[in-house]
């Protein structure tokens, strides 16, 4: 979650890594995805670190230029849900419940939904581990965990926990498919990050 502004800066070098983009701002005609994840991380910001009166009316207009490009992209993602290095990977329905918790360095395609059961009164989300992968269609809910580093299926139906890293998991429902983790299919790009940072003597 962002605390400070250095997270601020953090979270959204991390997403432009783990969307592969090399240049400094997003292009009129393209880059919709990460257009749309630089406006979250600035709510994102703005929610959690900029409390004081004055900073109201700007955190309102985020709000609302959050939402019609939520309508227009098809997204429906609450703030403070996912770590560092998001990666959107196109337009399309996305929906996310506001109780779920995803780690750093998510893959997320279209049509995945993270939510709840359908039992009244259910609040229980997901928590998703770092580095995993979630294909096109997957649908994650229930008050489960996801470790690391786990692909997650095309059309997936997870309603159960996973605790084993690095596999992949797929069908209806879920279940561990292969050996195989997220390692080649996502950038870690916390980790690039740490590695780049200059070290203290």
């Amino acid at each position: 979650m962002i605390r400070s502004r250095r997270d601020y800066r953090f979270y959204l070098q991390a997403d432009r890594l783990a969307l592969r983009i090399d240049h400094a701002r997003p292009r009129w005609f393209r880059d919709e995805e990460w257009r749309f994840q630089r406006l979250l991380r600035e709510v994102e910001f703005y929610m959690n670190c900029r409390q004081a009166l004055w900073w109201k009316p700007y955190y309102c207009y985020l709000r609302w230029r959050y939402k019609q490009l939520s309508w227009r992209y098809g997204f429906t993602i609450p703030p403070n849900v996912f770590g560092p290095g998001l990666s959107i990977a196109h337009r399309g329905t996305i929906v996310v419940n506001d109780e779920a918790r995803v780690g750093a360095n998510c893959r997320l395609h279209v049509c995945v939904n993270i939510g709840t059961t359908a039992d009244a009164g259910s609040t229980g989300a997901p928590h998703i581990g770092d580095n995993v992968y979630i294909g096109p269609g997957a649908k994650i809910f229930g008050d489960i965990e996801i470790a690391d580093d786990i692909v997650i299926g095309a059309n997936a139906v997870v309603n159960k926990s996973f605790q084993e890293k690095a596999i992949t998991i797929a069908g209806v429902p879920a279940r561990k498919i292969s050996d195989k983790g997220s390692h080649n299919l996502l950038v870690r790009a916390t980790e690039q990050l740490a590695l780049d940072a200059p070290r203290g003597g």
